[in-house]
């Protein structure tokens, strides 16, 4: 590999242990992967590639023993790369995914996977008929949080779900390529895609553009789903506080999620309406009293969720299992917010999902 900055040739008298892994973009969230797989006992940080040197440098400090370069082809050449993490641009997506699975490398994709739908999908059949592994870094999904709500709502502590709120707010950062439904939504339609076992069947949006250029910096999504669950979504760049948090209401029990919360993330309440229509009553009137229950915070695992990622992406690699983030959850991710897209762009028209 063409190396930059100086950077040390590996040393090969002895076998390389782990998979070798090599990071695409060292920007805001790559050194963040690059700091993880470099701590995982089964994988090793290989090589990092990015456009600016600038940033190379800082690799270099802190991960002497990394092969830095500035050429990806160059970098899917070596074969030490067995698995590729790509934190790069949105619009840059498929085409370094698909140039990494043609050179057989395995593939850990920042969320949203692509920008169009015909790109994840192509994606999708490529590393199947490669047989590689193909995963959406969709990161929520493996905080304790959230696989502890996975779990209540599986178990069906919730009951039936009547209504999931979820506000995702903060001032900024402002993205270059894609709107705050890109950006900001994904990571909610990611967590309520593998919460919820029903698929929705309608989805609407409104967005506003505030500033030059008219990429939406404030919005609201809407899922509708066949059996009376309703989804709301309220993304912004504009707030001038950090909210992130989630309101999950069902017949038994609701939950309130947040993920600023420093130490009771999730919050689990015996709370509801009930309410009964005696038949002996002429007038059918409805009575409606409310359940005032307990609240209790179930323990959750604290381990960091991209820490739980990397090593459930390296476990994949290994072991050939598909991953809970994979190419199709990161597919049916990007198919909701082409068709909330698409609902920004007929006034908020509802648009039915395929099944």
């Amino acid at each position: 590999m063409t190396t930059v900055l100086g950077s040390p040739e590996r040393v090969t008298s002895e076998p390389a242990q782990g998979v070798g892994v090599a990071v695409v973009g060292a920007g805001y969230w790559g050194p963040n992967l690059i700091r993880n797989f470099a701590q995982l006992g089964d994988a090793r940080v290989v090589a990092v590639c990015d456009q600016q040197p600038q940033r190379l440098q800082t690799i270099a400090r802190r991960y002497p023993s990394v092969a830095l370069t500035t050429d990806f082809s160059d970098m899917l050449a070596d074969p030490a790369v067995e698995a590729v993490a790509i934190a790069t641009p949105v619009s840059s997506h498929a085409t370094l995914a698909r140039q990494a699975l043609l050179a057989g490398k395995h593939v850990l994709i920042e969320k949203p996977m692509t920008a169009s739908v015909a790109d994840a999908e192509m994606l999708v059949d490529l590393a199947c008929q490669r047989r590689l592994t193909l995963m959406v870094d969709h990161t929520f999904i493996y905080t304790g949080a959230v696989q502890r709500i996975k779990q209540l709502v599986a178990t069906e502590e919730l009951g039936d779900l009547y209504y999931y709120d979820s506000v995702r707010v903060s001032l900024g950062a402002f993205q270059q390529d894609v709107s705050v439904v890109w950006d900001l939504a994904a990571h909610d339609l990611s967590i309520i895609d593998y919460i919820v076992p029903a698929k929705a069947q309608r989805i609407s949006a409104l967005a506003a553009a505030h500033f030059p250029g008219g990429v939406a910096d404030v919005a609201y999504l809407t899922l509708q789903f066949d059996n009376n669950l309703i989804a709301h979504f309220h993304v912004n760049w504009l707030s001038p506080v950090k909210v992130r948090q989630v309101l999950i209401g069902g017949n038994r029990r609701m939950v309130l999620y947040d993920d600023i919360e420093p130490t009771e993330k999730v919050k689990v309440y015996d709370r509801g309406v009930l309410w009964t229509n005696d038949p002996s009553d002429l007038r059918r009137t409805v009575n409606v009293a409310y359940r005032l229950g307990d609240m209790y915070a179930p323990r959750l695992d604290q381990t960091e969720a991209l820490e739980v990622e990397c090593a459930h992406f390296i476990d994949c690699v290994r072991s050939g299992s598909t991953p809970q983030s994979d190419g199709e959850a990161g597919l049916r991710v990007v198919r909701l917010l082409a068709a909330a897209e698409q609902s920004l762009r007929d006034d908020g028209r509802p648009q039915v999902l395929s099944r």
